[in-house]
C-alpha cells in the first residue's frame, strides 16, 4: 500500500430541510388549522480516528465529502427525517488543519476519538409553529439553514515512542530491522527509505515500545534538498530520538552537526527532545578507529556516545535498553547493568 501522510479534502455538511405549509382539511372536522411539520436536520461531517489505518491513501481517490439535506416537513405535523452524518475515517495521530495549513482544528491521538468538522443546518419551521391567537391560519414556513463548507488538510503524524534520525545510509533501517519485525528496504545507496517505517521493539516481560525510522536528512533538507524535511513531523510525538552517525565516514562530528542544524531549522522543538547519540557500523572499524571516531563524535555532541553495529548486534542491547528507559521516563544515561536486566530474555540480534 502506498504511504500518504498529507491530503486536502473538501467537506460540506447538509442543509436543513424546509418546513411545510399545510392545513388540516378533513370531512366532518369542524376546526382545521395549520399542521405543517418542521424540516429535518442536515447531516454533520465528522472525523474519527480508526485502528488499523496507517496511511491517508483513501483520500487520494476521493477528495469531496458532502452530507445530505434533511428531509422536508410534511402535513399532519410530520417532521422531516434527519440526514445521516458523514464520517471521515483517519489513522490515529492525524491532525486536521484549516485551509491555511496552520490553524489546527483537531488532533486525533487515540482510537475512537471524534471531531466535528462541519455542523449540519437546522430544519426550518413548518406553519404550525407560527399559529397565534391573531393569526390562526399562517401561510409561511422557514427554509432550512444552509450547511457549512470548507477545505481542510489532513496530516498524519505517526504515533511512535522513539525515532531514528541521521544522514542517508547511517544504518537507521538496518537498526529498525534488527530490533523489530519490521522489514524496511535496505540497500547500499542513499535515500533507500522513501517513507517512514514503524516497528515494535519487544524488550521481554511485556515491555515494548514503537520505533519510527524516517528518510535521511541532508544539508538543505529544510529547503527541500533530497527528500526534504516533511517527514520530520512523524517524530514530533516521540519521547526520545536516537541519532545514528555512520562511523565509516571521515568526520562523524560534522555529520552530527549537519543533521542537528536541519532539526533546528525545522522547528517544532525537535532539538529540545532527549537525544541519544550512537556511532553505527563499528563492525567495519578496528579498535583504534573506533576510539578516534567516537572521540570526534563526543566532542561534537558534548557527551559520551554509544557504539553499535546493527549488522552484528554489538552494542544493540545497550542502545535499546537506553531507549526503553527514556521512553518509560527513566534516566536516559547509559547504564549497562540496567540495559542487560531489561533485555534479559527479550531482544536478541
Amino acid at each position: 500500500m502506498k504511504f500518504l501522510d498529507q491530503a486536502k479534502v473538501y467537506i460540506r455538511s447538509g442543509d436543513g430541510g424546509a418546513g411545510a405549509v399545510s392545513f388540516r382539511r378533513e370531512k366532518f372536522v369542524e376546526f382545521g388549522g395549520p399542521n405543517g411539520g418542521d424540516g429535518g436536520k442536515g447531516g454533520d461531517v465528522w472525523a474519527e480516528a480508526a485502528e488499523g489505518l496507517n496511511t491517508l491513501i483513501d483520500y487520494r481517490y476521493q477528495q469531496h465529502f458532502k452530507a445530505k439535506t434533511g428531509g422536508h416537513g410534511m402535513g399532519k405535523d410530520r417532521t422531516g427525517a434527519g440526514a445521516p452524518d458523514v464520517v471521515l475515517k483517519v489513522p490515529v495521530g492525524t491532525q486536521i488543519l484549516d485551509e491555511d495549513r496552520e490553524t489546527i482544528l483537531a488532533d486525533l491521538t487515540t482510537a475512537g476519538e471524534r471531531a466535528l468538522l462541519a455542523k449540519g443546518g437546522n430544519g426550518g419551521w413548518g406553519n404550525a409553529r407560527f399559529k397565534t391567537s391573531t393569526n390562526q391560519a399562517p401561510r409561511r414556513a422557514n427554509p432550512g439553514e444552509p450547511g457549512e463548507e470548507r477545505w481542510i488538510w489532513l496530516r498524519l503524524k505517526l504515533i511512535a515512542d522513539a525515532g531514528l534520525v541521521g544522514l542517508p545510509n547511517a544504518g537507521k533501517s538496518t537498526f529498525l530491522a534488527a530490533s523489530s519485525a519490521a522489514k524496511p528496504k535496505i540497500a547500499d545507496y542513499p535515500f533507500t527509505t522513501l517513507h517512514p517505517n514503524l516497528g515494535v521493539v519487544d524488550m521481554g516481560a511485556g515491555s515494548r515500545f514503537v520505533l519510527a525510522d524516517i528518510p535521511g536528512l541532508i544539508e538543505g533538507a529544510h529547503e527541500g534538498a533530497g527528500i526534504g524535511d516533511r517527514f520530520l513531523g512523524h517524530i514530533e510525538r516521540c519521547a526520545v530520538l536516537l541519532h545514528l552517525v555512520d562511523g565509516t565516514q571521515e568526520d562523524p562530528g560534522a555529520a552530527y552537526a549537519q543533521v542537528r542544524a536541519e532539526l533546528d531549522a525545522y522547528g517544532a522543538d525537535l532539538t529540545d527532545k532527549p537525544e541519544l547519540v550512537a556511532l553505527s557500523k563499528i563492525d567495519a572499524l578496528d579498535d583504534t578507529a573506533r576510539a578516534a571516531q567516537a572521540k570526534k563524535l563526543a566532542a561534537a555532541c558534548g557527551h559520551e556516545v554509544m557504539m553499535l553495529s546493527a549488522a552484528t548486534g554489538e552494542g544493540m542491547k545497550q542502545a535499546l535498553g537506553a531507549l526503553y528507559r527514556a521512553v518509560s521516563g527513566q534516566d536516559v544515561a547509559e547504564d549497562e547493568d540496567a540495559a542487560e536486566a531489561v533485555t534479559e530474555g527479550g531482544w536478541s540480534p
